[in-house]
C-alpha cells in the first residue's frame, strides 16, 4: 500500500466504521468490539506512513479542484505527521476507557456516542493531512459539527446536579441536565462557528485574493505580496478565527463543554479538537506566513501577549474551580496558548517547542480528564472539596493524578518538561524576557490548581463514611488506560528523541 493510498484509508476507516456500529446497537460487545477495531487499523495506518515523513518525503494525494488554486488535497509533513499519530493512537485507549466509563455510569445512547467519536478522528485526520488551508478549512468545519452531538449528550453527567435530587426526582434531573447540554451545545456551536465564519473564512479569502493560493509551503506564501499592516490584519483573523485554540476571549466555549461525558472531555481537550485549533495556528504561522516574515517585522508581537494573558488568566481562573473538570477545562485554555505562545515567537525553538507541547499536553491532560471520570464512576464525586482522603480508596487513579499534574506543570521526569524547556529557550532567543517570565509564573500556578487535589486525596483526613471502605477503583477498563498514559508521560521524557527528531523536518525549522 502507498503513502498516499493509506493517507484516504486512514480517514475513511473511521467513518465506514460508523454503519457497522450503529447496526450493532443491540449487541453492545460487538458494537465495541467494532470501534476499537477500527481504531486500532486506522491507527496502523498512520503509522504505516511515518517511516517516509522520517526520510523527509511529503506523500500527498489530490483529489478534487474547485477552482484554479482551490482544491481538496492531502499531503504528509511532519507537523501533521505528529498531530495525526497523537489523534488516532489516543482513540484506541480513549475507546477502551469509554468502555468502561460508559457502562459503569450508566450512560444511555452510547451507540450514538462511539458513531460520532469515529467521525469526529476521521475530521481530525482530515485536518492533520490538509495539504492547504481550504481542505483544512473543510475538515476543522465537519470535526466541529461532528463533535457537537457529543456535547450535547443529554443526561450523561451528573456534575451539576446533587445526587440524592438525582434519585428523588429522576425526571426533574433529566429534564435539567438535557437543558444544560443544550444551552452548552449552543455556546459550543455558536462560537466555533461565528469565529471561523466571521475570521476564519474572511482571512483565507483574502490570502487567496493576494497570492492566488493557499498551498502549504515552507518560508510561507505571504512574503513579499502584502504590506506590514495587512499581514498583522490576516494573522489577527487566523489567530481569533481559530476559536479551537481557546485564545481570550473565544474561550468561552470550552468550560460549557464540560458537560458532557469524561470520554468526551478527553477528546475535546487532549486528542482532537483543541489540537485541531493550536495546530492549525501553528501550520498556519509556520506554512502561510513563514516565521521570517513575522519575525523580521515583529508582526507577531501582539500575539505573545495575548497568549500570555490567556495563559495566566486561565490558570488563575482555574484556581477558583471546585469542580474537578471545570478546573481542568481552565487549565487547558491556559496550556493551549503554551502552543499558540510558541508560534507567535516566530522562531525555530518556538515551533519545536510549541510542536512539542501539542504531544505533551495530550498525555497529562488526557491522564487527568481520564481520573476525574474514574473519580466520578468509583466514589460519584466531582468536586474536589469532596475528594479527601480518596487515595486510599483509589491509589492507582490518584498516583496516575500525580503523574499528569507533574507533567502539566513541566516537571522532570515527565514529558511537560521537555516542552517547557524549549518554549523558554525560545523565549530568550526571541529576546521576551516577559513572555518567559509568564511560563514559569503559570508552572507556578500549575503546582497550586494541580498539587492540592492529589495531596488532599492521600493526606488529609477522610471522612467517616471512608474508614473501613477498601479499594473502590473505577473499572479496569477505566484505570488501564489512565495508567498506560501516565506511563507515556514517563517515557516521553525519557524517550523524546523519535518526536523532536520529526518536528525538527518542519520547514524553516533548523535541526
Amino acid at each position: 500500500m502507498s503513502e498516499s493510498t493509506a493517507i484516504l484509508i486512514s480517514m475513511a476507516l473511521p467513518v465506514v466504521s460508523m454503519p457497522f456500529i450503529a447496526l450493532a446497537r443491540r449487541r453492545p460487545n460487538v458494537r465495541e468490539t467494532i470501534a476499537l477495531t477500527a481504531a486500532m487499523l486506522t491507527f496502523g495506518t498512520v503509522a504505516s506512513i511515518l517511516p517516509a515523513a522520517m526520510d523527509g518525503m511529503r506523500p500527498s494525494v489530490h483529489v478534487l479542484d474547485i477552482m484554479p488554486g482551490l482544491g481538496l488535497a492531502f499531503q504528509v509533513e511532519p507537523l501533521g505527521m505528529v498531530f495525526a499519530l497523537v489523534a488516532s493512537g489516543l482513540w484506541i485507549v480513549t475507546t477502551v476507557y469509554a468502555i468502561g466509563y460508559m457502562r459503569g455510569h450508566g450512560e444511555s445512547n452510547q451507540t450514538r456516542f462511539f458513531a460520532f467519536f469515529a467521525f469526529a478522528i476521521a475530521a481530525a485526520l482530515g485536518v492533520a493531512f490538509a495539504r492547504n488551508m481550504f481542505t483544512l478549512f473543510i475538515f476543522y468545519e465537519l470535526l466541529t459539527l461532528s463533535t457537537y452531538p457529543l456535547v450535547t449528550h443529554a443526561g450523561t453527567d451528573i456534575s451539576s446536579v446533587d445526587a440524592p435530587r438525582l434519585v428523588a426526582d429522576i425526571r426533574e434531573g433529566a429534564r435539567r441536565l438535557r437543558a444544560e447540554s443544550v444551552r452548552a451545545g449552543r455556546i459550543y456551536l455558536g462560537v466555533l462557528l461565528s469565529t471561523s465564519v466571521g475570521f476564519l473564512l474572511m482571512g483565507m479569502a483574502w490570502t487567496w485574493h493576494l497570492t492566488g493560493t493557499l498551498e502549504f509551503t515552507p518560508g510561507g506564501i505571504l512574503s513579499g505580496k502584502a504590506s506590514e499592516g495587512v499581514v498583522l490584519v490576516l494573522l489577527a483573523l487566523y489567530a481569533f478565527g481559530t476559536g479551537k485554540a481557546a485564545l481570550m476571549p473565544f474561550h468561552r466555549w470550552l468550560p460549557a463543554a464540560m458537560v458532557a461525558p469524561t470520554p468526551v472531555s478527553a477528546l475535546l481537550h487532549a486528542v482532537a479538537v483543541v489540537k485541531a485549533g493550536v495546530f492549525t495556528v501553528m501550520k498556519v504561522v509556520v506554512y502561510l506566513f513563514g516565521t521570517e516574515l513575522l519575525s523580521g517585522a515583529g508582526i507577531s508581537d501582539w500575539l505573545t501577549y495575548v497568549a500570555g494573558f490567556t495563559i495566566l488568566v486561565g490558570s488563575l481562573v482555574a484556581m477558583t474551580k471546585d469542580n474537578l473538570k471545570a478546573r481542568l477545562a481552565y487549565s487547558t485554555i491556559s496550556q493551549l496558548s503554551y502552543i499558540v505562545l510558541g508560534a507567535a515567537l516566530a522562531n525555530d525553538l518556538g515551533v519545536l517547542g510549541g510542536s512539542m507541547h501539542i504531544v505533551t499536553h495530550a498525555f497529562g491532560k488526557i491522564t487527568l480528564f481520564f481520573c476525574a471520570g474514574a473519580i466520578l464512576v468509583g466514589l460519584h464525586k466531582t468536586e474536589i472539596s469532596d475528594m479527601k482522603g480518596i487515595g486510599r480508596q483509589m491509589p492507582f487513579t490518584m498516583v496516575a493524578f500525580l503523574i499528569g499534574a507533574l507533567s502539566i506543570i513541566g516537571v522532570p521526569p515527565f514529558a511537560g518538561a521537555w516542552s517547557k524547556w524549549y518554549l523558554v529557550l525560545a523565549c530568550v532567543e526571541a529576546d521576551r524576557l516577559m513572555a518567559a517570565g509568564v511560563l514559569l509564573m503559570s508552572s507556578l500556578l500549575n503546582v497550586l490548581y494541580l498539587l492540592p487535589i492529589p495531596i488532599y486525596a492521600f493526606f488529609a483526613t477522610a471522612p467517616d463514611d471512608h474508614h473501613g471502605a477498601g479499594l473502590r477503583e473505577a473499572p479496569l477498563a477505566c484505570v488501564l488506560p489512565l495508567a498506560f498514559t501516565a506511563l507515556g508521560c514517563f517515557a516521553l521524557f525519557l524517550y523524546p528523541d523519535p518526536v523532536l527528531n520529526l518536528l525538527r523536518l518542519i520547514g524553516g525549522v533548523a535541526p
